[in-house]
């Protein structure tokens, strides 16, 4: 059999022949690609605005610029998570906190926020970023409430979420990215995640003075909106720098793949959660093998599905030698080298470096075949009984 990665990007021929759509046209970049997949993805996800990026790092980085942040202003979030997180921030140089996991959700313990919050000096603190670790998503309405006592914005990094949701106080059920609670959400379509543009990323919000920030940002800082031009024009060809900012544009090639994409992504949540739900049923109970909870109110998209071994490197070497490659996700952000430096954050975080100590990752990708599944789950079995 051949080797099962952890992940991997499905395209069919409707997506090459959208991609070659546009390299036959005459505008490769920042054509009406871009705009199409920013409509499409910002209805899917029932938001107002979308903005497309070159990466969810660099909507990140956007999002937190956008949003005001000032040098040495402090900003809160998880060390679960990959380092562009927590870098977005360093990139304007403010600084970093973290707060420990709930160790039944891998997210944010919004109890342990809460009681930092509390403890803190008035405006010590700027904002929260939040991360729907794996695809499960968090709960914002809560996090919302909490934020609101002490002045803070909110950033979903929902890379990982596409298609998750969660019933609200009320019993109606919010989509990630529809920023009802949250000031920005940041989406990823790295070729692992649900679906994939190549690289790139997607920025949504429901203010209209963010979204217009972040889209002078994303393109140098420049404008070429006469309206909008604070010196005396000097022809057609005129534009105006108003803003340092960065080339975070995603291309017409990019979006066109995009597009393609979204329209299976019913699809592609479909059989990731029939992949799920196999897991679920077939590892259950396994002693020495954890697997994480579930619960109702949060409807999980299944980006990574991630359970707890005792033993996880000789497990992780036993499924290997088999040609199955799971994966460690993630190592903490502030145990690696360049955060140690910064402060040492062990002593606060015991959930998430126990956490670290044991997970793993098991094969999750839409195209993963039922036997292939099998092999998985016989072979984690076999481990056990050997």
């Amino acid at each position: 059999m051949e080797p099962i990665p952890y992940a991997k990007q499905f395209v069919d021929e409707d997506d090459i022949e959208a991609v070659v759509k546009v390299l036959r046209s005459s505008h490769l970049t920042q054509g009406s690609k871009v705009t199409e997949f920013e409509a499409l993805f910002s209805s899917y996800v029932d938001a107002s605005y979308g903005l497309a990026v070159s990466s969810g790092t660099a909507g990140l980085h956007l999002a937190v610029k956008a949003l005001g942040l000032k040098p040495g202003e402090k900003v809160l979030t998880t060390s679960n998570t990959f380092v562009a997180t927590a870098n977005s921030v360093l990139y304007e140089k403010g600084q970093i906190d973290f707060v420990d996991i709930d160790p039944k959700t891998y997210l944010m313990d919004l109890g342990k926020l809460e009681e930092k919050l509390a403890r803190s000096k008035p405006g010590e603190f700027k904002g929260v970023i939040v991360v729907d670790f794996g695809g499960c998503p968090i709960d914002l309405e809560r996090l919302a409430k909490i934020t609101h006592k002490f002045g803070l914005w909110i950033i979903e990094d929902a890379c990982h979420a596409l298609g998750a949701r969660f019933q609200d106080s009320k019993g109606v059920w919010q989509k990630t990215g529809n920023c009802k609670f949250a000031d920005v959400s940041v989406f990823s379509f790295h070729p692992v995640k649900h679906i994939t543009s190549g690289e790139g990323g997607l920025i949504t919000t429901n203010r209209k003075e963010l979204f217009d920030k972040m889209a002078l940002l994303r393109s140098h800082g420049i404008t070429k909106d006469s309206a909008l031009f604070t010196q005396e024009s000097h022809g057609g060809w005129y534009y105006e720098m108003q803003d340092l900012g960065y080339n975070y544009r995603l291309s017409d090639i990019n979006c066109a793949l995009a597009c393609s994409q979204l329209k299976k992504i019913d699809t592609f949540l479909a059989r990731r959660k029939e992949i799920a739900k196999f897991y679920n049923t077939e590892l259950k109970g396994l002693k020495n093998f954890f697997l994480a909870e579930t619960n109702p109110r949060f409807e999980n998209s299944y980006h990574l599905y991630v359970c707890r071994a005792t033993n996880r490197k000789a497990l992780y070497d036993y499924l290997r030698e088999r040609n199955i490659f799971s994966q460690v996700l993630y190592i903490p952000v502030h145990q690696q080298p360049y955060y140690r430096k910064i402060h040492n954050w062990n002593d606060v975080l015991p959930e998430t470096n126990k956490y670290y100590e044991s997970a793993l990752a098991l094969p999750m990708y839409a195209t993963l075949k039922d036997e292939e599944m099998q092999l998985i789950v016989d072979s984690i079995k076999s481990f056990y009984r050997s």
